[in-house]
């Protein structure tokens, strides 16, 4: 079940009637990396509607001048993973259009790395130039696509040379701790997915959902409270995974506490050996209960899918984790910044000028 929160600050006076709605679908049913259309106008008052489909995607605002990077007080959607079987009641975004200024939007999905959905060109905007301008829609897409070709260079001629990264083999790990995240695979094809774990000392993984080929190497970087990462099963999303005849113990990374206000971050990294799903939770008292929990791999399609490998662990809520360490108690994050609203299509609630929604 999703939920959301709704935050939509009006124009004042604006008369409802005058405002347009537009529809953006962000992804798709097959996977594309789009936001179709790709480009609008709108006018003052109007509201912009992002409508997430499959895979798991952000619309996060950025600039002209850097198509890939958050613009300071910019908003944000999060990330928002929907299951490949999922038809209807796919969540949504909104922001409102205050004036006719451009707006420039990406998806920041594997940000930084050669996956990058940016880098591959997923971006959108209102208001942008016409072609043949500086500040056209055609511009910025080029741009961003620039960086995700030098993202890609980058990361085959690291490779290609050894890397700087420890690397290892099926399940096991490297711990690394230093700033900003530097690790690589062994392989010039690999990628590294980059997993922010505790963001905005919320008890999350961002992305919860990561899709790896062999040899690509997954970060998890550590920004806050006392998490871990710890590997587990499907069948037991709470509890690290033995060690069998055949196979160690599952990977985990211990407690890596973050004090508050650093600026330096730990990291905990793996290697992708097949494509066979790998489930993962923190181990922290309550956490995996809380639903802290994430997946490489995971098969949008197969009963044994992510949306029911976190809602079996809340389901449990947690009471097989073994715990320890300092870490504190769960916080609802939202959104702020520039006017937006986060919602599922088809539940709203108008007020005059303003309107404030919190559904579960």
């Amino acid at each position: 079940m999703f939920y959301s929160t709704v935050l939509s600050f009006g124009l004042l006076l604006a008369p409802f009637v005058s405002a347009a709605v537009h529809d953006v679908t962000v992804g798709s049913s097959a996977g594309a990396l789009t936001y179709s259309p790709d480009a609008i106008f709108a006018s003052a008052g109007d509201q912009v509607v992002f409508h997430f489909q499959q895979k798991n995607h952000t619309a996060t605002q950025s600039s002209f001048a850097d198509p890939c990077g958050l613009k300071a007080g910019g908003f944000d959607s999060g990330f928002m993973p929907v299951a490949a079987n999922v038809t209807d009641n796919f969540p949504t975004y909104t922001i409102t259009v205050n004036d006719t200024n451009p707006i420039w939007v990406y998806c920041r999905q594997a940000a930084n790395t050669a996956a990058s959905h940016c880098g591959n060109g997923m971006v959108f905007a209102v208001n942008c130039g016409a072609d043949g301008t500086t500040n056209s829609f055609t511009n910025f897409k080029n741009a961003a696509l620039a960086i995700g070709a030098s993202l890609q260079a980058n990361a085959s001629s690291t490779a290609a040379a050894g890397g700087s990264g420890t690397v290892s083999a099926a399940s096991q790990t490297s711990t690394e701790a230093s700033t900003p995240v530097s690790s690589t695979a062994s392989s010039a094809a690999a990628a590294t997915h980059t997993v922010v774990v505790g963001g905005n000392s919320s008890l999350t993984f961002s992305p919860a959902e990561v899709s790896a080929q062999p040899n690509d190497v997954v970060v998890f970087q550590f920004q806050s409270k006392n998490h871990t990462i710890t590997q587990s099963s499907f069948a037991a999303p709470c509890e690290q995974l033995a060690a069998t005849s055949s196979s160690a113990a599952g990977f985990d990374s211990g407690f890596l506490p973050v004090a508050a206000g650093s600026s330096e971050f730990p990291t905990f990294s793996i290697t992708v050996n097949n494509t066979t799903p790998v489930w993962a939770y923190c181990r922290q008292t309550g956490h995996c209960g809380l639903g802290m929990v994430m997946a490489i791999n995971a098969v949008d399609s197969s009963a044994k899918n992510f949306t029911a490998f976190k809602a079996s662990a809340m389901q449990i809520n947690g009471t097989s984790s073994n715990s320890t360490g300092s870490g504190s108690s769960s916080s609802n994050t939202t959104t702020s910044g520039a006017p937006r609203t986060i919602g599922v299509a088809g539940m709203s609630l108008g007020m005059a000028g303003a309107a404030f929604l919190l559904s579960l």
